[in-house]
């Protein structure tokens, strides 16, 4: 009789031992997953401005761009297209250009099945404003854009963006739920044209810049991160490169994403 009692207590013991490794394994699953804003460093785009060599000192630019980048745990896939409509001004030795932009995407998850936060896709919109100013001086056919300052807010909304909020009301997730975001950055950029057409431009730009405001993963997931670490995360680079023909214009851009728009000005 003893010899069963003691029995049937390793058995409960067992079922005990292994019912709480499952609930630890399903609480490391659940926070094994980063899920930041769509836009999370999206939001910068270039912003084409007429130069000292054309004609019109104020133009319109509208443009149809298609996105492609990582997650922030650079195994998710995101894909997104955006339509931008924005107009630019010259002044004496200055720039500024504004305008407002549109972006329908999808949110591809490359979790595990077995995962309790798991799910294949999911959509994602966001609509927002860009600003962008910058200083020039004119040498031979180039415009050398020295000193400029960028900014952009946009404001997220979809199935993906409802999501982060239902796994911050069940806890126990790495999650940045935010969905208005401000970014802004310093820029420096040549634009020139070749020596029998000026109609006929190129520019190339670099963007250093971070999203402003509290990031609820540097409380969680990078919460022991060194100083030099967070900087990596929190600040971002963008190179893009620029091309307008007569009424065509187009940019390509990289950073952690590879980002094209063709566009027409007016």
């Amino acid at each position: 009789m003893l010899y069963i009692a003691i029995r049937k207590r390793n058995v409960i013991m067992k079922r005990i031992f292994y019912l709480a490794l499952g609930c630890v394994l399903l609480t490391m699953n659940s926070c094994s997953n980063l899920y930041a804003p769509a836009m999370y460093h999206q939001d910068i785009a270039y912003q084409p401005k007429p130069s000292s060599f054309d004609t019109a000192k104020t133009v319109t630019y509208v443009s149809l761009g298609l996105n492609n980048y990582t997650g922030v745990n650079y195994t998710d896939f995101l894909t997104s297209g955006q339509v931008n409509l924005s107009v630019g001004h010259r002044f004496d030795n200055f720039n500024i250009a504004y305008g407002a932009f549109g972006v329908f995407g999808d949110y591809q998850h490359s979790g595990n099945k077995t995962d309790a936060d798991y799910f294949t896709d999911k959509f994602f919109g966001a609509v927002g404003g860009r600003f962008s100013a910058n200083a020039f001086v004119t040498s031979g056919n180039a415009d050398i854009r020295f000193i400029g300052v960028e900014m952009a807010y946009s404001h997220e909304f979809g199935s993906y963006a409802d999501y982060r909020q239902q796994l911050v009301q069940r806890g126990g997730y790495f999650v940045d739920p935010r969905t208005n975001l401000y970014t802004i950055g310093l820029t420096t950029e040549v634009i020139f044209h070749g020596r029998r057409n000026n109609g006929f431009q190129h520019g190339i730009r670099g963007f250093l810049g971070t999203t402003v405001g509290h990031n609820d993963l540097n409380d969680s997931y990078y919460d022991n991160e060194t100083v030099g670490e967070r900087f990596y995360h929190n600040i971002f680079p963008k190179a893009s490169y620029f091309i307008t023909f007569k009424n065509y214009f187009g940019t390509a851009e990289v950073g952690n994403n590879f980002f094209l728009r063709f566009g027409y000005k007016f």
